[in-house]
């Protein structure tokens, strides 16, 4: 089985409010534990963001988010942020929702350059991303607090293979 993925309505945000309430989640994301839901909503309803979510038997188990730019010159450009439910991992979630990424921002958001950062320790992620064209592109030493320790960030992107 596959996740339906579809864009984010105001009535999915309750199930991402799930997948961050567990530290599997929000310790390799930037956010702190227990986010409230009002927090929560606002990082994903923002005029600047652009939210897929994936469903597994018509639950939330997660979300892909497109940080868009503002600025005219940089446009082109969008961060992207993911989170998938600890009990859907190895099942394909984050691989089908970075997958529609791709294929959105290619041939929809007019989108040439994929931006993430990544905790250096999250080798499944990472090996994810490089699968799916991410290139790394820099490193942020001990640039993130995490279990009580300082660690690196990975900075990677995607650029569109028209313009790579």
């Amino acid at each position: 089985m596959k996740p339906t993925i579809k864009r984010l309505d105001q009535n999915d945000t309750s199930g991402l409010y799930e997948i961050y309430c567990y530290t599997e989640v929000t310790q390799n994301s930037s956010q702190l534990p227990f986010l409230d839901t009002n927090k929560l909503s606002k990082l994903f309803t923002s005029e600047n963001t652009y939210t897929l979510i994936a469903e597994w038997d018509g639950m939330t188990v997660g979300h892909i988010t497109f940080i868009l730019e503002t600025k005219p010159r940089i446009k082109h450009c969008a961060g992207i942020a993911i989170a998938v439910h600890p009990k859907f991992h190895g099942k394909g979630v984050g691989k089908a929702l970075m997958e529609e990424a791709i294929n959105q921002a290619d041939n929809w958001l007019n989108l040439v350059r994929l931006e993430l950062e990544v905790h250096a320790d999250n080798d499944i992620a990472i090996g994810l991303y490089e699968k799916l064209g991410f290139n790394l592109e820099g490193r942020k030493k001990l640039s993130t607090f995490k279990a009580g320790r300082y660690i690196d960030t990975l900075i990677m992107a995607r650029i569109h293979p028209n313009y790579g």
